[in-house]
């Protein structure tokens, strides 16, 4: 999956971590992401989250 990094950073604003995956979709959900950004938010395993980084380094895992 290539979500554009700069992309899902604007999706993750106003999470308050550490958040689950639940929490991190619907939030991305609320700032308008696209679908590639919100099929790769729902593709996270379903963990805690400690920070943004932790969530793009995941994402990147997926590709």
């Amino acid at each position: 999956m290539n979500a554009n990094p700069i992309e899902l950073q604007k999706a993750l604003g106003g999470v308050n971590y550490p958040a689950g995956k639940n929490a991190i979709v619907d939030q991305a959900r609320r700032n308008g992401a696209g679908d590639e950004i919100m099929a790769a938010l729902n593709a996270l395993p379903e963990k805690e989250y400690e920070s943004p980084a932790q969530v793009n380094k995941e994402v990147a895992q997926e590709d």
